[in-house]
């Protein structure tokens, strides 16, 4: 017999490859979690959501069909709803106490963890093209206000008039707030903060997510949306993570880092395979077992309990190296979908309505 010196090498040389079947590429995206009411769901709303869910998740499915990146794939699913004045980002974004739009965004990418973030902004369209070239064309993470806005135009972004963003809907909400001395959480039923994160053909992960934040907030208030760890984050070696919710418990937890840092696999271990007369060897290297669905999903599941034990409430996206596209959320619901090119294609709303379809486990 020969023997294995590396006893690590030896139980990993029992682990299983990688199914042929796991999906290629595979998107999720979000649209805001909270409490939302079936009942106040009309036909004629559900439809609107359905259909701009529908359209950002198509955009980023194309990408990713095509050959695309992980990162481009999520940056054309976001623009959508942040073009989409349903969603609390962009164009639709709440009001802060002294009625301006103020916007966060952020974007990383698993291959290198490169990232790029910004708060406060009132004067890009979408402020997850201006994080990811915070993330390509500086040497920095995280922009704020003035600043970011200064470096926006610097790189060519074109300056937008605050009219664009607003709303009436988000307008009322910031009057009512004040009217009946009301908290944000008393007029945003939903944390309306859009993401997405992507796993595409090459095997790479990325992450973003985009907001507007909570109606009324004051003194710069910052949620968990443009913080890497918090609200967004990827990792080749574990999984990419959006983050919608009630931010400050977010931002505690370390919720998209959490997730990923309890779902990693080790790198690859190796051994030396001595040949049977003792003279020579050879070195073999063995990969961990591939993440289960189960398990990625029980990872994500946890570190939401922990946000709800707390006092905090809002959902999860993820996708894993192996496909899995993911959502885990403490509310009623939360405007989501996903699709990989295993055949999976599905958006929802309410908790329970996603189709018995999964990507394959290893």
């Amino acid at each position: 017999m020969k023997k294995l010196v590396s006893l690590i090498a030896l139980a990993l040389m029992s682990q299983p490859a990688l199914a042929e079947e796991a999906p290629k590429w595979s998107l999720a995206i979000h649209g805001g979690a909270g409490t939302l009411d079936p009942a106040q769901m009309t036909p004629d709303k559900r439809a609107a959501y359905e259909a701009d869910l529908q359209k950002a998740l198509d955009a980023g499915s194309k990408i990713l069909a095509d050959g695309g990146s992980a990162m481009d794939a999520i940056k054309a699913a976001i623009i959508i709803m942040e073009d989409s004045p349903l969603f609390n980002a962009g164009k639709g974004a709440v009001f802060t106490w002294d009625g301006t739009n103020e916007l966060d965004a952020s974007i990383m990418d698993g291959r290198d963890r490169s990232a790029g973030a910004v708060a406060g902004v009132k004067t890009v369209k979408n402020p997850i093209l201006l994080a990811d070239t915070v993330r390509t064309q500086s040497e920095h993470v995280f922009l704020v206000g003035k600043g970011a806005e200064d470096f926006a135009v610097s790189k060519g972004f074109a300056v937008t008039p605050p009219e664009y963003f607003a709303t009436p809907f988000r307008r009322e909400a910031l009057e009512r707030l004040k009217a009946e001395k009301l908290s944000a959480l008393d007029v945003d039923h939903k944390f309306g903060t859009v993401g997405a994160v992507a796993l595409d053909s090459q095997g790479n992960l990325a992450a973003g997510t985009s907001t507007g934040g909570m109606t009324g907030k004051r003194w710069g208030r910052v949620g968990d949306a443009p913080l890497i760890g918090a609200g967004t984050y990827a990792d080749n070696r574990a999984c990419a993570v959006s983050a919608t919710g009630w931010g400050e418990y977010f931002i505690r937890v370390g919720v998209a880092h959490e997730i990923c840092s309890k779902i990693r696999r080790p790198e690859p271990q190796c051994g030396v395979v001595e040949s049977d007369d003792g003279v020579g060897g050879h070195v073999e290297c063995r990969s961990f077992r591939a993440l289960s669905q189960e398990r990625a999903q029980a990872a994500a599941d946890a570190v939401m309990a922990d946000v709800k034990e707390l006092g905090g409430d809002g959902g999860v996206i993820l996708v894993t190296p192996e496909g899995h596209a993911i959502f885990s959320f403490n509310t009623t619901g939360m405007y989501r979908g996903r699709a990989t090119s295993a055949g999976v294609r599905e958006v929802a709303i309410f908790g329970g309505e996603e189709k018995a379809s999964k990507t394959p486990d290893h």
